[in-house]
């Protein structure tokens, strides 16, 4: 049987890229293979047939890992198959939908489901860069109606170096990192940037996303000739149009109605009122002999964003009345609570979050190993949003794909600024809980868990900050014109056309995540975010050093102590003993919590109390001592031979006197010079295979 295949190749940074499509996944509207190095993807889309009875649109994006692609068998010891999808399965799905959702027609009604399977992993080229370029290209050559082709690619700037495309894992692990983005949208625009960076300099970022659009567009045009040849007949949405007579008497009935609403302060009361009138719409509707309201709901969203670009176009009139490079009202507190290592209330005017630092011991590190990676994360932030904080009633559980979305964003923002193992050894886990949100609760938790840290003690290089800049822009009007605006508050995140999350330093960048609902922002339009976001984070910054300027000198009292010893490796066996019996005897001995022994003979022993852990620190070393021919030691005395005695040197350690090294002259007993209990000087005479020798007359 012949599959069919159909192959397209073009060529990024020197490597081939392949996309094939085939008999393959032949029951879904579209499938396509692609390979990139020997990293590959499948992906498919499928769209249902009927519409459904909802108000938006229905569409699915699901990243699958399998363990498989990689060569790996992953799972507990019973479990044996891929199971929740990983953090970062979650963030490559994410990255892709909010690449993808923007340019779909948001009136369409039929079920769409996008699924990227990667089955193929070389463990060099990042499954991403080929998912996205996949998925475009199947959507592309299917029926279901898109405004793509879009594309996008990772770029690392070496530091004191060149701008990679496509940069390899091995590129990335063996070079410092002064920025790592992926930056993706469509033609001459950009739609999605994730970034992380070590203070980059705003220059160096542009610079990267001005080379990403020239290879976007290079992939676009790719895509534009693979749909001139195979391409379908796109589906055409015949969606109910509202009657020119109904939309007439929807716009007349909110026309003095929705301003009022709009620019109230209080979130809550706006949201109440707008409930209440479009309560009220409806029941003028019905007694106008209205029955059906099919898009009723739609137009009444977009009059509020009509309202909302126009204002702000025409008068920079803000929702809350802020200028535009305004930002709301802060406040902030550490120390709120004595128990928790480090605590930290952050609020930007109704968005509060408030972190919690925790220190741990290296052992309490998370191991991880997915498709993709392997090893121990010493460095975990959690986001926390519970239904409260936007005043409404919902299931608390797992978190979501928001929740992970944000936790990392934030983890990203910050890791870079954190000392290294070997200055702060501690596994360090924040948790930011989101009490209240109104915007920006993402770069809230940022600024919250600075601050955590300080008050917990860490160490950090330097503090940073995080704001979210937007954007109202009308894209039907040609001239596009468009404002920008600082520290977005929930309406203006909803309504407006770009939420562009950017932390940095006083120094730098640390971490982007633009989020763009309109088909893209140019580079031109970026070149004014960046400025206008660098002028905000550092006028928190000052805030923030008003409320607390260092990190602590001291830890809390009741965060661990941990204290390092240096053995040789060979004497790694010797500490943990048959079993872990030796090890787990100190532990219990003492009365520290843990003591972890790293490959290289670096042993870490936490506990709370220093006395405790010093004393656990001093068995180790008496462990593993190492003694010199002609050292002179006291000890006791705690064995009596036939042919000598054992005198016990500590750490567990012992060695013997034989009977000729008593004293000068014939001994006929040991009894007659030592007794049981008997504190003995004596002088090391010989080291061999652990075994100690002494002599009490060499010692006189």
């Amino acid at each position: 049987m012949d599959l069919q295949r159909q192959q397209f190749t073009t060529e990024i940074n020197g490597k081939k890229l392949t996309l094939e499509v085939s008999q393959l996944a032949g029951q879904a509207n579209a499938a396509v293979l692609g390979t990139y190095g020997e990293t590959s993807v499948l992906v498919t889309v499928v769209m249902g047939k009927d519409d459904k009875p909802t108000d938006y649109f229905p569409l699915t994006i699901d990243y699958e890992e399998r363990f498989y692609a990689a060569g790996k068998i992953i799972g507990s010891r019973f479990i044996r198959r891929e199971g929740r999808p990983s953090e970062n399965a979650v963030l490559s799905g994410r990255m892709i939908d909010r690449t993808l959702r923007p340019l779909f027609n948001q009136n369409i009604r039929r079920d769409v489901q996008i699924v990227i399977t990667v089955l193929s992993y070389d463990e060099e080229n990042d499954p991403d860069f080929i998912s996205l370029i996949s998925a475009s290209t199947a959507i592309l050559i299917s029926e279901v109606p898109w405004d793509g082709p879009v594309a996008g690619l990772r770029l690392a700037k070496i530091k004191n170096g060149e701008l990679v495309i496509n940069p390899t894992n091995s590129t990335l692990a063996g070079n410092q990192i002064s920025f790592e983005t992926f930056v993706s949208g469509p033609e001459n625009k950009i739609n999605m940037v994730e970034l992380s960076g070590d203070d980059a300099s705003e220059e160096e970022v542009l610079s990267a996303f001005e080379k990403a659009q020239i290879e976007i567009n290079k992939l676009v045009g790719f895509q534009k000739e693979i749909q001139k040849k195979i391409g379908r007949q796109k589906v055409e949405i015949t969606g109910k149009e509202i009657s020119p007579d109904i939309k007439n008497k929807v716009i007349d009935f909110l026309k003095d109605k929705l301003g009022t609403a709009m620019y109230m302060e209080n979130k809550g009361e706006r949201n109440e009122y707008m409930e209440s009138l479009k309560k009220n719409l409806f029941e003028y509707l019905t007694q106008e002999g209205i029955t059906d309201f099919s898009g009723v709901e739609n137009l009444f969203e977009e009059e509020i964003n009509s309202l909302f670009t126009k204002n702000i176009l025409e008068s920079e009139k803000r929702p809350d009345g802020r200028h535009l490079d305004e930002i709301r009202p802060l406040y902030g507190e550490v120390g709120l609570f004595s128990r928790l290592h480090g605590s930290a209330l952050f609020m930007r005017g109704s968005t509060q979050a408030l972190a919690a630092t925790t220190l741990g011991a290296p052992g309490a590190a998370q191991i991880y190993e997915t498709m993709e990676s392997a090893g121990k994360r010493r460095f975990m932030l959690h986001y926390n949003f519970p239904p409260y904080s936007v005043g409404e009633i919902g299931r608390l559980g797992a978190p979501g794909r928001r929740e992970i979305g944000h936790g990392a964003l934030a983890e990203k923002a910050i890791k870079s600024i954190l000392p290294s193992e070997e200055e702060f050894p501690y596994t360090i886990r924040i948790v930011s809980e989101i009490l209240s949100s109104n915007g920006s609760s993402s770069m809230a938790t940022v600024c919250a868990s600075i601050m955590s840290l300080m008050d917990a003690g860490v160490p950090i290089k330097k503090p940073v900050a995080g704001i979210s800049m937007g954007i109202a822009l009308d894209e039907k009007n040609p001239e596009g014109k468009y404002k920008i605006f600082t520290d977005i508050q929930g309406l203006e995140d909803h309504y407006g056309g770009t939420d562009f999350k950017v932390a940095g330093t006083i120094d730098g960048i640390t971490a982007i995540q633009a989020d763009v609902k309109v088909k893209g922002l140019t580079i031109e339009i970026i070149k004014e975010i960046l400025p206008k976001a660098k002028k905000a984070h550092l006028e928190i910054l000052d805030f923030i050093k008003s409320v607390i300027d260092k990190p602590r000198a001291e830890l809390s009292q009741y965060a661990p102590i941990i204290m390092m010893v240096n053995i040789k490796s060979e004497q790694i066996g010797e500490v943990i003993g048959p079993g872990g019996k030796m090890i787990n005897k100190i532990i219990k001995d003492t009365g520290v919590e843990s003591i972890d022994i790293e490959e290289d003979g670096r042993v870490f022993v936490t506990g709370v109390g220093k006395e405790k852990v010093m004393l656990a620190v001093n068995q180790i070393k008496g462990m593993t001592r190492e003694f010199q021919i002609g050292e002179i030691i006291i000890g006791k005395v705690i064995k009596i031979l036939e042919f000598g005695a054992i005198v016990d040197l500590g750490g567990g350690k012992d060695g013997m006197i034989h009977i000729s090294e008593l004293k000068d002259g014939f001994v006929e007993k040991v009894e007659d010079v030592l007794r049981l209990g008997d504190m003995a000087k004596v002088k090391i005479v010989k080291v061999e295979n652990g075994r100690v020798g002494l002599s009490l007359k060499a010692a006189k």
